[in-house]
């Protein structure tokens, strides 16, 4: 920063306090820019000046992907609700309920192997599965809260995402997007550095899905909380390591979680899609267990984006 040369009665000492506080008002306002609040629009990646077929993602393009692991390795992916929770699949913790200490949660993490030194490790206090979860069917309701030991501190690299409203509906061929550190192939691990994929996945038909996984009258496959995306032709799909993380679709300027990445059969088969937990079927239920939550939606008719959010506690 340069200073201008002052008039003659201007003294040496009075030039070095006028360039103090001249940086110091540049430190400050340089800290107000990039000061995230306390409780951030959900949603909006800040961004900074594998899945099989998938690509590389930028750093914080997706903020609030999380990876939850256990004995320090990758185990699943989640999404940031708010600074206390994060939301994921249920059947990650099969078998572990009772045993958070073995999980932790890494956030702000873009190459897994280098997470950074803004990245933040924290650990569960407890994980609350939906009631309606079944450890021996596995399928229908599966989705978990998850409760960090201590609350985070939001930055460029760490945002939650919004949910949406119980009356957002996500339609065929509506292009949306996952994201993950999973396997890259059935038995292939996501290559060191381990960098966060991603992939758009088009919405496919409810009807279209539940004929593709068929399985009989009276073993209805598909229920009426799933969604389901992807290519019919394969090549392309969510693997194990995916589990949990985030089926996200934008919508009025904002990425709102329409599902969890639940299950399939294989990884990127034909005619065997991605199957999801839908989050428009379970919103009512996340927000009675997490203050804080941030929804957006289009009330049907209105024609004009609508959101709701509950003050955190």
């Amino acid at each position: 920063m340069e200073v201008s040369r002052p008039p003659p009665a201007l003294g040496g000492g009075c030039l070095r306090t006028l360039t103090t506080l001249l940086l110091l008002v540049s430190t400050a306002t340089t800290l107000n820019a990039t000061k995230i609040p306390v409780s951030p629009d959900c949603g909006k990646p800040q961004q900074l000046n594998r899945i099989v077929g998938g690509q590389d993602s930028v750093d914080a393009e997706w903020p609030w992907v999380v990876s939850i692991q256990k004995n320090g390795t990758h185990h699943c992916a989640g999404s940031l609700l708010t600074n206390r929770w994060v939301v994921t699949a249920a059947h990650c913790f099969k078998g572990n309920l009772n045993k958070p200490s073995l999980f932790s949660v890494l956030l702000g993490a873009w190459q897994l192997e280098n997470p950074g030194p803004r990245s933040q490790d924290v650990g569960i206090a407890w994980v609350l599965p939906h009631p309606g979860y079944s450890w021996k069917d596995g399928t229908r309701a599966d989705i978990a809260l998850v409760r960090l030991e201590h609350s985070i501190q939001f930055s460029e690299r760490i945002l939650p995402i919004c949910l949406p409203d119980s009356s957002v509906h996500f339609p065929p061929n509506t292009d949306c997007w996952i994201a993950g550190w999973g396997s890259i192939h059935e038995g292939v691990p996501l290559p060191r550095p381990q960098i966060l994929q991603k992939l758009k996945v088009p919405i496919i038909h409810s009807d279209l899905c539940s004929r593709l996984y068929w399985r009989g009258a009276g073993q209805e496959t598909i229920t009426e909380d799933m969604l389901c995306a992807g290519y019919l032709e394969g090549e392309r799909d969510a693997c194990l390591g995916d589990s949990g993380g985030p089926l996200m679709c934008q919508v009025d300027g904002s990425w709102l979680l329409a599902g969890i990445i639940s299950w399939g059969e294989g990884c990127a088969e034909r005619n065997r899609p991605g199957v999801y937990t839908s989050l428009p079927a379970h919103s009512s239920w996340v927000e009675r267990v997490v203050q804080g939550v941030q929804f957006r939606g289009r009330s049907p008719g209105s024609g004009a984006a609508g959101s709701r959010a509950r003050i955190s506690q």
